[in-house]
């Protein structure tokens, strides 16, 4: 996974916590389900970057 994706789906995960746990400080359970969702939108995201890594040949670095 690049840098930027994890960072990216990481920074997506922690907002949707964010959302998941105002809403229930708040009782608004629109923010909880939506928080949830988006939780597990990024995690999924996240596993597909890893399969994607794991299943792409690396290429080593040429002798020049």
């Amino acid at each position: 996974m690049s840098g930027k994706d994890d960072f990216r789906h990481k920074a997506e995960e922690y907002k949707a916590k964010a959302k998941e746990g105002l809403g229930k400080v708040t009782g608004n359970e629109q923010w909880q389900a939506e928080g949830k969702t988006q939780k597990s939108a990024s995690r999924f995201k996240q596993a597909g970057e890893k399969l994607k890594d794991a299943l792409t040949p690396h290429r080593k670095p040429s002798g020049h």
